[in-house]
């Protein structure tokens, strides 16, 4: 059973209610609820943080190299186009992880459509809504299979 973290950065906390033409209207519990119980069909554990503050981000990623965490789901939010920092602990740590934006990136202001992290991810699932989170954790299974250490 492979410890699986999802990470997501600032104001993803409102989900559901911050422009939902954009982000729609299930609320970042609801993805976690669900994430949760597909992990532990897949025969795995979630565990979830939400955090406003970088710092809080960066910690438990740097957590992750020494507990059990196999695998990281990662949606930065603002970050992914202005944190060396939290792309500089992804780095160090090592665990695998694979980014994740509920809107198009590509398809939004000119600012967004560079990330920090996409060069070191596994993958990226961008513009699918919160489906995205669902089908990352299915690469993340996948990956986890075809990977065994």
């Amino acid at each position: 059973m492979a410890l699986i973290l999802l990470l997501n950065g600032p104001n993803l906390n409102l989900l559901g209610e911050r422009e939902p033409s954009l982000y729609g209207q299930i609320s970042l519990a609801q993805v976690e609820a669900t994430l949760s119980e597909r992990a532990k069909t897949l025969g795995h554990r979630l565990q979830s943080l939400q955090s406003n503050h970088e710092g809080v981000l960066i910690d438990r990623i740097q957590t992750a190299r020494n507990d059990e965490t196999r695998f990281i789901l990662f949606n930065p939010g603002g970050y992914t186009h202005t944190s060396v920092a939290l792309r500089d602990a992804l780095a160090a740590v090592r665990v695998p992880f694979i980014e994740i934006h509920i809107s198009n990136i590509q398809a939004r202001e000119t600012f967004r459509r560079r990330s920090r992290f996409s060069d070191l991810a596994v993958g990226t699932i961008t513009g699918l809504g919160t489906q995205g989170y669902e089908l990352a954790l299915l690469a993340a299974d996948h990956y986890l299979n075809t990977h065994k250490t």
